[in-house]
């Protein structure tokens, strides 16, 4: 079944481009378009994409809103970010409001598509620029407070290395192959370590890891 996608960006010529482009995947379907990001929350909640492409810079309300209030109505589906700049505070208001992942326009075309096919299976995307910048900053402030590192303790070595895998952005998939265990444990594991740490999704996970340094610069 293909992936359901809609693209909210305020430049016709943007969102022609990343239609024509998709729909010659075969795997995606470009389920609507919207101009503004009250749009982009009316269209999403209408019509259920499987992903939404969220520019940041839209008129009416920007990306971070529009993605804020959509978890607010109980949208569901990833909203991955796609804009032509890298703003440490966007990232960090993007994600924070729900955003599944943060992608820029300077990605190429199968790598951006590939992104939009994991995003749809519920795991993290993030630019690799946009990964560099939230380690650099993780690591320029201090260590996490003492409750912290008790949720971190909280997990089972095991839990632990599947942690680290995710962060690198595998699939449940790989992360059995590289670990040695079944598909079906990784994704008992990753629902504990979600539990356990009182996060609610992949994203929020991965950028826990790198907060409490789980994984190499």
């Amino acid at each position: 079944m293909a992936t359901r996608v809609l693209l909210a960006d305020d430049h016709p010529m943007v969102r022609e481009g990343l239609r024509l482009f998709l729909e010659t995947t075969g795997n995606i379907d470009v389920v609507g378009e919207a101009r503004t990001g009250a749009e982009a929350v009316d269209r999403t909640l209408e019509l259920q994409p499987d992903v939404v492409l969220m520019d940041l810079v839209m008129p009416e309300m920007d990306g971070v809103q529009a993605t804020k209030q959509l978890r607010e109505r109980g949208f569901t589906g990833a909203v991955v970010v796609l804009t032509s700049f890298v703003d440490d505070a966007k990232i960090g208001s993007a994600l924070a409001a729900g955003a599944s992942g943060f992608l820029l326009k300077d990605l190429q075309p199968h790598e951006l598509a590939q992104s939009i096919e994991l995003a749809a299976r519920g795991e993290p995307v993030l630019h690799p620029e946009v990964t560099r910048r939230i380690m650099q900053r993780m690591a320029n402030q201090s260590p996490g407070s003492r409750g912290e590192g008790a949720r971190h303790g909280r997990l089972t070595p095991r839990e632990q290395e599947v942690l680290r895998l995710l962060v690198q952005g595998l699939s449940n998939k790989e992360i059995a192959h590289a670990a040695g265990i079944s598909e079906k444990t990784v994704k008992t594991h990753v629902s504990s370590i979600l539990a356990k740490l009182g996060l609610q999704d992949r994203t929020q996970a991965a950028l826990y890891a790198v907060k409490e340094k789980l994984v190499e610069d």
